[in-house]
Formats: C-alpha cells, sequence, structure tokens
C-alpha cells in the first residue's frame, strides 16, 4: 500500500499521536476535536465534538455524562457528512471507553452503512504498557508499514523505559502513590497507570494494573494515606486541575490530615496531554512520574509543562 494515498481517520487522540509517530502524519486527513497533538495537525476536519459542556466542573461534568448514558446516547456527535466525503481507507478508534472517545460500535455501525466496510477499522484497546506497545505494532501492521525503522522507534521507547525502571530499582525509599483519575467524584487510575507507578520507583495504592480505574470514596484515601497523591483528571491541563483541587480541599477540609498534604506532595499534572493517552507520550508520562517519586534523581525538564507541585 502506498502511504502517500492512504487516508486515515483517528478519532482518538492516542491513535492521532500512534499514526504521526510512525511517520504518517500527512495521511491523517480527518480527527476527533480532542486531538490536538501534533499542533501542526490542528487545520486537519474535525469529525466529532461533545454533547455536554466540557468547561464546567468534574461534577458538573460526571453528571451530564451520566444523564446522556442512562438515556443509552453516545457522549459524542459524529460529522457523519464530512467522514463520507473523506472516504478514509481507516479509521482508528477505540473499545477502551464510552467516555473517552466515539465508541467502537459506533463507528462500526456508520461503517456499515456508509461505505460498504470498504473502510478498515482499527480498533485500540490497551489495559497496561505491553498493550500500548502492542497496539503501534498492530497499527503499524494494518497500515502496511511495519519495517526496520518503525520497529526501532518503538524499541527506543522501550529502552527509555528501561532506563528508568534500572535507575529507579536501586533507590531504597518506595513512597506509597495515589493516583486520581477525576476528582469530584473520586476516581483512582487503573489500567497502564500503576504499573507505571512502580517503574518509577513507587508503590502503587487504591488502582490495579491492568484493572479499569474505579470510583472510590474520600475515605479510602484517609485509610490509605498515601505520601504522594497525583492528580491527574482526564481532559483537564494543570491550570483547570489546580483550580478543581482547591474547591475540593475546600469542601473536605480533612484531606490536611493526609501525609501527602502535610509533607507538600501533593502533585498536579496535565492529564489532557499526558498519562491518560496510551500512545507513544506514555513515555513522557514516565519521565513525570519519575521526577515527582524521586526528584533528587531524575530531571527531564517536564516541570512546569507537564506537572506541578501544587504547594508552588
Amino acid at each position: 500500500m502506498n502511504s502517500n494515498i492512504t487516508k486515515i481517520v483517528t478519532l482518538i487522540p492516542s491513535a492521532t499521536e500512534i499514526v504521526a509517530f510512525l511517520g504518517q502524519k500527512n495521511s491523517i486527513v480527518g480527527r476527533s476535536h480532542e486531538c490536538d497533538y501534533p499542533k501542526d495537525l490542528n487545520n486537519v476536519a474535525k469529525l466529532t465534538s461533545p454533547k455536554l459542556n466540557v468547561d464546567g466542573t468534574s461534577d458538573e461534568i460526571n453528571k451530564q455524562i451520566n444523564t446522556i448514558l442512562e438515556n443509552s446516547l453516545s457522549v459524542y456527535k459524529v460529522n457523519v457528512k464530512k467522514l463520507k466525503e473523506l472516504n478514509p481507507d481507516f479509521i482508528i478508534t477505540q473499545a477502551h471507553c464510552e467516555v473517552c472517545a466515539v465508541s467502537f460500535s459506533e463507528v462500526k455501525n456508520i461503517v456499515d452503512k456508509y461505505f460498504n466496510r470498504k473502510t478498515k477499522i482499527i480498533s485500540l484497546e490497551p489495559n497496561t504498557l505491553n498493550d500500548v506497545f502492542n497496539d503501534i505494532k498492530r497499527v503499524a501492521k494494518d497500515l502496511n508499514i511495519e519495517n526496520k525503522s518503525n520497529n526501532k522507534l518503538i524499541e527506543n521507547l522501550k529502552i527509555r523505559l528501561k532506563k528508568i525502571k534500572n535507575l529507579s530499582a536501586i533507590q531504597k525509599q518506595k513512597s506509597s502513590v495515589a493516583c486520581i483519575e477525576w476528582i469530584d467524584p473520586l476516581m483512582v487510575a487503573g489500567n497502564w497507570i500503576p504499573e507505571m507507578v512502580e517503574i518509577a520507583g513507587g508503590t502503587n495504592i487504591l488502582g490495579k494494573s491492568g484493572d479499569n480505574s474505579h470510583w472510590i470514596k474520600f475515605e479510602e484515601i484517609i485509610d490509605q494515606n498515601p505520601e504522594i497523591i497525583i492528580f491527574m483528571p482526564c481532559g483537564f491541563n494543570i491550570e483547570k486541575t489546580k483550580k478543581e483541587l482547591d474547591n475540593y480541599i475546600k469542601k473536605n477540609n480533612s484531606l490536611r490530615s493526609l501525609k501527602a498534604y502535610k509533607n507538600h506532595k501533593l502533585f498536579v499534572t496535565d492529564g489532557n496531554q499526558f498519562f491518560n493517552r496510551p500512545g507513544p507520550r506514555l513515555i513522557e508520562s514516565l519521565e513525570i512520574f519519575a521526577e515527582i517519586i524521586h526528584p533528587n534523581i531524575f530531571d527531564f525538564n517536564h516541570k512546569g509543562v507537564g506537572w506541578i507541585n501544587y504547594n508552588d
């Protein structure tokens, strides 16, 4: 297949980043409204839009999503007319989360109805870091661009991971770490996040590697009393997350009793750009974990861009 004439639509940010990582950025003809990296793809046609007000608080957003899902509706709208005009060879989506992006079933229904199955759907379903690496390989294979150069790119990601793992493994201190994926209500991060915390030299608590992220009660955090708490709400940048955390602490004064709060170990990250996108930039997310957990050992210059200390 000639990559110069291949037309690709990516309906989830991680897919856009994977395709660009594999050198096929110019083949992307359509994307989701959330696909904002690489920046030079911002002029590519947006094919989705949310059915909710994404500028609301985490509590407001959660309530809107619940209402939409209770009515068996999709959280997103797809511009089917524009999609038909583009007539892509490939549509890359996901089957991991109905809230994260357009669902696989919805994309399949559109393809079956309008494209006579000539358009191939690639569905990403990662739960672990290894799944992410395998997804990148599978995208390369399905796009018929599997080659030594792309295999080398993937191996380089693994080398960066191994360097962090080897250096963190010899550190004696293993701080307990809680990763919060949503603030109100509280959701603890699962999937690849607990594994990344361990690789970076921390002891993950509450979430379980490979399992979905799940809701927790505030009392569970009090009971575990983690030494480090890292906030990474899906879709939120640092500024919005800090504002959310300000309000949450005001409503939950007992959070001030936690070791993480007393020792200035609350951290706010850019959950929109990192952590929640299972693609090549998870390695940068791992670097952020390493900087936070072992600041005397690791410095990848992500502070101030990918994360901040809440107390700074």
